[in-house]
């Protein structure tokens, strides 16, 4: 039964597998001008880069880092964990949360600690708990990278302190951002403004104020990340909500990060607005109805120029039997932006909740490499059941 439902969703997966050309899909990169040496605003439902100014320059990211050992500390750790200080830890230069050789605080606080104070401390803490080393946890940073798709990314720490070959690109990061907004946990964590926290050495607790002003700049704002090094200089990644759609920009080496973060946010807003473009279970020809729903960031001239077409199965193939008939295939100016898999109307895998969990929609940035892991991670699943 196991095995089958992994077919299943691998058969998802390689029917939404999706390439974007972001001037021919319509993302701006030059009507709107920053700071920023390299920036990316991406729409985090689609996961569609819809504004990029060089981004694919590998750059430093300083503590942009944490996203990373945030999302790979809450998928492979348990959040309960109490994990102590190690002497490693307790004394990582840079911003901190001052914690002292053998305190113990559990995962989950740590978390906080890592994103809202930017603790070097805590992500060495978590990095050493999580991965068993430092250089572990690391290995397990460059294979969520790979899995996601982020090519021109490489991690030497869980921090963000400049090193040789610790690098990503704009592109990259919101890539990142916008799977780890997807994560109800993360995306706690981050848009948290204060957090209080137990201290086991003093009679008061932590208090912990998000270094993140978008949070109170800009309306809707819901995280994520700040990030600055010598080398680097100011980083940011920032989101937020209106109106049922999220928005995340990444700015690297950009000295007026807060006003440009705001100025990209109302651009992507007024000028991409996500376009509700297919419902699940929508009936279509031949007695077929999609598996799952479809958003697409448009503007109002695009969604005129969105055009959809059925392709149907081979009855003798292994997707066909297994319940997937066709794909309903939409495209932008003859573009393709995306497959929806196509069952029977009154499918029961029309119930199942997980269908949508297994969509795979990448922009940019070599999807053909990102589709290629997630096959290897289910024929992997699969014949290890």
């Amino acid at each position: 039964m196991k095995r089958a439902f992994l077919l299943f969703c691998l058969l998802i997966i390689m029917s939404n597998c999706f390439s974007v050309d972001l001037k021919k899909a319509g993302a701006a990169t030059e009507s709107i001008q920053t700071h920023a040496q390299a920036a990316a605003l991406i729409d985090v439902t689609s996961g569609v880069v819809i504004y990029s100014k060089l981004g694919d320059k590998q750059m430093r990211i300083a503590s942009l880092t944490k996203v990373m050992t945030a999302i790979v500390a809450i998928e492979q750790g348990d959040l309960s964990d109490s994990v102590t200080t190690s002497k490693r830890a307790a004394g990582r230069e840079g911003s901190s949360i001052y914690l002292k050789l053998g305190e113990q605080m559990s995962l989950q606080h740590l978390l906080f600690g890592l994103m809202l104070r930017s603790g070097n401390d805590a992500a060495t803490a978590i990095a050493e708990h999580v991965g068993g080393t430092e250089e572990g946890f690391v290995y397990l940073m460059n294979q969520k990278a790979e899995m996601l798709g982020m090519l021109n990314s490489h991690f030497m720490n869980p921090h963000g302190l400049d090193v040789k070959d610790h690098y990503s690109t704009a592109n990259d990061m919101a890539i990142l951002t916008a799977y780890a907004l997807k994560n109800p946990i993360f995306q706690e964590i981050v848009q948290t403004k204060i957090k209080k926290v137990p201290n086991p050495n003093e009679s008061w607790g932590y208090i912990w104020t998000n270094k993140n002003k978008m949070l109170s700049l800009y309306p809707g704002s819901d995280g994520v990340k700040t990030g600055y090094t010598k080398l680097s200089l100011r980083c940011l990644i920032s989101s937020a909500t209106r109106d049922g759609q999220q928005l995340a920009v990444v700015t690297l080496n950009d000295s007026d990060d807060w006003a440009d973060h705001s100025r990209l946010l109302n651009y992507g807003f007024k000028n991409f607005p996500i376009g509700h473009l297919v419902d699940k279970g929508e009936p279509v020809e031949n007695g077929l109805a999609t598996l799952q729903a479809f958003n697409y960031p448009l503007t109002p001239e695009q969604s005129k120029l969105i055009t959809r077409s059925v392709k149907l199965n081979d009855p003798a193939s292994l997707s066909y039997r297994l319940g997937t008939k066709g794909i309903l295939q939409l495209s932008l100016s003859n573009k393709i932006i995306g497959t929806v898999p196509l069952v029977t109307q009154g499918s029961p895998l029309l119930d199942k909740q997980n269908a949508q969990a297994f969509s795979f929609q990448q922009s940019i940035a070599a999807p053909e490499a990102a589709f290629v892991d997630n096959w290897h991670f289910f024929v992997h699943a699969l014949f290890n059941l």
